[in-house]
């Protein structure tokens, strides 16, 4: 399995305890999303039930390394 785009998203911790990702990284976020449906929207076996799917594992990749990095 290959790493995430989430794992290569830094996430640092502010003084108050909670999980923060940099506008820098938020921008490259999403923009590797807007690359992927463009990679994505000419392909007949991906569609945007797909597209959106694979979107939602990201975020929830994210989310976990948000929660251990508080933790």
């Amino acid at each position: 399995m290959t790493d995430s785009a989430a794992s290569s998203i830094p996430v640092l911790t502010a003084s108050d305890g909670q999980p923060y990702i940099g506008c820098d990284a938020a921008v490259a976020l999403l923009r590797a999303i807007a690359d992927a449906c463009r990679e994505n929207a000419d392909d007949p076996e991906m569609g945007l039930r797909e597209i959106a799917a694979a979107i939602d594992m990201e975020a929830d990749a994210l989310d976990v390394r948000a929660i251990a990095h508080t933790a």
